[in-house]
C-alpha cells in the first residue's frame, strides 16, 4: 500500500518535466480513473494497493510520452456531458462550450419567440428548431444541443469513418440524427430549412506543424486539424454549405483560430448580414456569427 499524496507528487513531478501543462490535475485525473473514485473521495483515501499503483504508473509513463489525457481514461467533458474519446477522433476542448453555448442560447430564442439573439432583430418562435452541427468529430456540440434544447431537431454530419463511430456512441440514444458524408453535399434534402448551422472545422493552416502541442498534433486525426495554408480552407466550405442550408434569417456559428478574429468574419463579408466576431472566456477571439440575409 503507498500513500497516494506520494504517488501523486511524483508522478506530477515527472510530468512537469516531460512539459505536460496541467502536470497535478493529470496526476488525480489518471489516480481517480485507475481507483474509479472521485476527486473528493481521492482526497479520503489513506492508501492505495499495489495493483492500482502499478497500473496508474503506467499511465503516468504514456501521459509523459504526450499521449493525451483523455485518451487514458477515455473520457472528455463538455459543458454538462461526458463524451466517450479516444484514436481516431478530435478531441473537445474547453474553448468549443463557448461556441456551442451561442447556438445553444440561439436555438432556445427560437423556442420562444424572443429578441435577444445578437442581430436585435425579433425572432420568430419556431417550435422545433433545425439545427446542422457540421464537422461533428465526437458529437460533442451535437449532443450538447440535444440535450440542452429538446425541442430542436438536431443533424450531425462528419467525413471520417474513425470519428463517425465515435460520434455513434455519443449520440447514441440522443435523437440526433447522424450523417456520414462531405459537408459540401450533406442533408440537401434540408436546404434552405434549417434554422442554425455550427462548426468546429479544421483551422490549423499548415506551415504550424511545429507550433502545435504533442497531444493534438500526433494524436489527433490529421483530417480535423490542417486547413490549407492560411487556415481557412474548411470555414470556406463551411460557408458555402450554411449558405445552401439556412432559412432566410437563419443563424450560423463557426469556430477559429484565435489568430484569426479578423480572417475568419471575412470569409463571411459582403454576402451575409450581422457578421460579429466573439472571444473566449479567456477573451480570444474564437468563432464568427452571421446571418442569412
Amino acid at each position: 500500500m503507498t500513500p497516494p499524496r506520494r504517488l501523486l507528487d511524483e508522478a506530477s513531478a515527472r510530468l512537469a518535466a516531460t512539459g505536460v501543462p496541467s502536470p497535478r490535475y493529470d496526476a488525480e485525473a489518471l489516480l481517480c480513473h485507475v481507483l474509479g473514485v472521485s476527486r473528493g473521495e481521492l482526497a479520503r483515501l489513506d492508501d492505495v494497493p499495489e495493483a492500482a499503483a502499478r497500473r496508474f504508473a503506467e499511465l503516468v509513463a504514456r501521459r509523459a510520452d504526450r499521449v493525451p489525457l483523455q485518451h487514458l481514461t477515455g473520457r472528455a467533458p463538455f459543458r454538462y456531458l461526458e463524451l466517450q474519446v479516444g484514436p481516431g477522433v478530435f478531441i473537445p476542448r474547453p474553448e468549443t462550450e463557448v461556441v456551442a453555448g451561442w447556438a445553444i442560447d440561439a436555438l432556445r430564442e427560437m423556442v420562444s419567440g424572443g429578441g435577444r439573439v445578437e442581430s436585435h432583430e425579433s425572432v420568430a418562435a419556431r417550435p422545433s428548431p433545425v439545427a446542422v452541427d457540421l464537422c461533428t468529430g465526437s458529437g460533442a456540440i451535437a449532443a450538447s444541443i440535444a440535450y440542452e434544447v429538446p425541442q430542436a431537431q438536431v443533424y450531425a454530419v462528419e467525413l471520417d469513418p474513425d470519428a463517425h463511430a465515435w460520434a455513434q456512441r455519443n449520440l447514441a440514444g440522443t435523437g440526433v440524427t447522424l450523417v456520414l458524408g462531405d459537408v459540401a453535399t450533406a442533408l440537401g434534402e434540408l436546404d434552405g430549412t434549417v434554422d442554425l448551422v455550427v462548426a468546429n472545422p479544421p483551422y490549423i493552416p499548415l506551415d504550424a506543424y511545429d507550433g502545435v502541442e504533442p497531444e493534438v498534433r500526433d494524436h489527433d486525426p490529421a483530417l480535423a486539424l490542417w486547413s490549407g495554408e492560411d487556415g481557412l480552407d474548411a470555414i470556406r466550405m463551411v460557408e458555402k454549405a450554411a449558405r445552401r442550408l439556412l432559412r432566410p434569417g437563419g443563424f450560423v456559428v463557426v469556430e477559429h483560430a484565435d489568430q484569426q478574429g479578423e480572417s475568419a468574419p471575412a470569409v463571411f463579408a459582403g454576402w451575409w448580414s450581422c457578421v460579429r466576431d466573439h472571444v473566449d472566456l479567456a477573451g480570444r477571439p474564437r468563432f464568427v456569427t452571421a446571418r442569412h440575409p
